[in-house]
C-alpha cells in the first residue's frame, strides 16, 4: 500500500511538473563598479559623408577610451576617463585619392562622470564626452528572450569648430531595447541585446551664421554584455545622421562603427625601458633615448635627418629605422603613437605641418615593415611646443628636430 501511495504521488507530480511550464532563466544586466579598477575601450568609426547628396569622402575615426574608477559610493561609479580621437582620409573626392596611412590625432577630451548600476549617467554640462549618454539604460528585472524596454537618453556633440557652437550640444531622443539572448563576438558567446534609436530634432537658432536647423538620424546597435567584468564587452552599429543647415545645405554621415572593451597586461615600465635600452645598444643605434611616460615607453630619435623643410629623410637613415623597427616587433600588443618635433624656424602653421608630416614619414614606413597596421598607429604634429634643448644654439635646435615613437599602455 506504501508503494502504491509513493508511485500515486510521484504519477501526480509527473503530470503537475509536464503540465506547467517550466520557467527558464532569464538575464539581469546591471554595471558593477570596483573602485581603483581601470580599462580602456577603443572604438571605430567608418564613414561616409555626403554634401547635398554628393559623396565628399570616406574617413576612420579612432577613440582611445582609457577609464579609472576613482570611487564606488552606493553602487554609483565615479569615472575619470580621458578620450583620445584620430582620424585618417581613406578617400577624397575633391583628390580623389585614397590612403591607407596611420591616424593623425586631432582632439584630447578629459571627462568625469558618475554611472549608477542601471546605467544612468550624472555628468556636468561643461563635458563633451562621452557622446552617447544614458546608453544602454535598464529595466532592473530579469529579463528573458525577446523581452523589450524603453528609456530617455541624449547625445552630445562638439560642434565648436564645424558651427562656432560653444557649447556642448544636446541632442535628445528615447531608445528601444531588446533582449536577444545570446549572440558570438570573436568566437566567444555572450548575453546581447539590441539598442534603435531615432532622431529628429529642430534646435533653436545659435549665434553665427551657419547652424543646424533641423537633425534626423536613425541608430541601431547590438550590444555583447559581459557579466564578469559587470560591463559591455563590445558593440556594433550601422548610424545615418543628417544635418539641415542654416545655408541650406544638407550633409549626411552615414557609416559603422564598433568598440570593444580593452585588457592589456599593465605595461611595466622599468623593465621595458631596460630591455629596449640593452637593445639598442647591442643593435649599435646611436642617437636613440628611451624614457618612461605617462603615455608608455617613448624612444626618441633625436638626429633623425631630414632634407631641409622636407619631410623626406635623407639617404642612410632607413637603417636606423629597420634596427628600430625589428624592437618594436618585439611588443605587439602595444599600439604605437609617432610624434614629429621641430626646432623653432618658420611660422607656427609651417612648423605644425611639417613636425606630423615627418612623424606620418616614420609612421608609414613602420607600416611598410609590417611593424604594425595603419589602425594601431596615431601620428601627431607639435611643431615645437615641447622643446628638449635651447633653440638659439646649433646642437639646441638639432636635438629639437626629433620624431618619438611611442609604445603605448592604454
Amino acid at each position: 500500500m506504501r508503494l502504491k501511495t509513493k508511485s500515486f504521488l510521484l504519477f501526480v507530480f509527473l503530470i503537475n511538473f509536464l503540465l506547467v511550464p517550466v520557467m527558464a532563466s532569464g538575464e539581469i544586466f546591471e554595471y558593477r563598479h570596483v573602485k581603483g579598477s581601470r580599462y580602456r575601450i577603443l572604438s571605430v568609426v567608418d564613414q561616409s559623408v555626403f554634401i547635398n547628396g554628393i559623396l565628399s569622402h570616406r574617413a576612420e575615426t579612432l577613440n582611445r577610451i582609457s577609464v579609472d574608477v576613482t570611487d564606488v559610493d552606493n553602487d554609483k561609479g565615479i569615472h575619470k576617463a580621458v578620450f583620445q580621437t584620430s582620424e585618417r582620409l581613406l578617400y577624397s573626392a575633391v583628390q580623389r585619392t585614397q590612403s591607407a596611412s596611420g591616424f593623425s590625432w586631432t582632439r584630447e577630451y578629459d571627462s568625469v562622470f558618475e554611472r549608477d548600476k542601471l546605467g544612468h549617467l550624472t555628468i556636468d554640462p561643461q563635458y563633451f564626452m562621452p557622446v552617447v549618454r544614458n546608453v544602454p539604460v535598464f529595466p532592473g528585472r530579469d529579463l528573458q528572450v525577446g523581452d523589450t524596454w524603453y528609456a530617455d537618453a541624449h547625445e552630445v556633440h562638439d560642434f565648436r569648430e564645424a558651427f562656432g557652437i560653444k557649447e556642448p550640444y544636446r541632442i535628445p531622443f528615447n531608445a528601444f531595447y531588446e533582449f536577444l539572448g545570446r549572440r558570438e563576438w570573436k568566437g566567444v558567446w555572450y548575453p546581447a541585446f539590441s539598442v534603435n534609436y531615432n532622431i529628429d530634432s529642430r534646435p533653436p537658432r545659435v549665434a553665427g551664421s551657419l547652424y543646424p536647423v533641423r537633425i534626423t538620424g536613425r541608430f541601431s546597435q547590438i550590444v555583447f554584455w559581459d557579466h564578469s567584468i559587470g560591463q559591455e564587452t563590445a558593440y556594433e552599429e550601422d548610424f545615418r545622421i543628417i544635418f539641415e543647415m542654416s545655408n541650406g545645405t544638407i550633409i549626411e554621415f552615414r557609416g559603422k562603427a564598433y568598440a570593444e572593451f580593452i585588457e592589456a597586461e599593465e605595461m611595466n615600465k622599468e623593465q621595458l625601458v631596460e630591455e629596449i635600452i640593452e637593445e639598442i645598444k647591442r643593435l649599435d643605434i646611436h642617437d636613440v633615448s628611451v624614457t618612461a611616460v605617462d603615455e608608455g615607453i617613448s624612444l626618441s630619435l633625436d638626429d633623425i635627418r631630414f632634407y631641409p623643410d622636407l619631410n623626406r629623410m635623407l639617404p642612410g637613415e632607413e637603417i636606423k629605422l629597420h634596427r628600430i623597427a625589428d624592437i618594436l616587433k618585439r611588443y605587439p600588443d602595444r599600439d604605437i603613437l609617432v610624434s614629429g618635433h621641430t626646432a623653432l624656424a618658420g611660422t607656427t602653421e609651417q612648423r605644425m605641418t611639417l613636425s606630423e608630416q615627418r612623424a606620418r614619414t616614420i609612421a608609414d614606413y613602420l607600416i611598410k615593415e609590417n611593424v604594425r597596421s595603419a589602425d594601431r598607429i596615431v601620428i601627431r604634429g607639435f611643431g615645437a611646443e615641447r622643446p628638449v634643448a635651447d633653440n638659439s644654439t646649433d646642437e639646441g635646435m638639432r636635438r629639437n628636430r626629433r620624431v618619438e615613437i611611442t609604445l603605448l599602455e592604454n
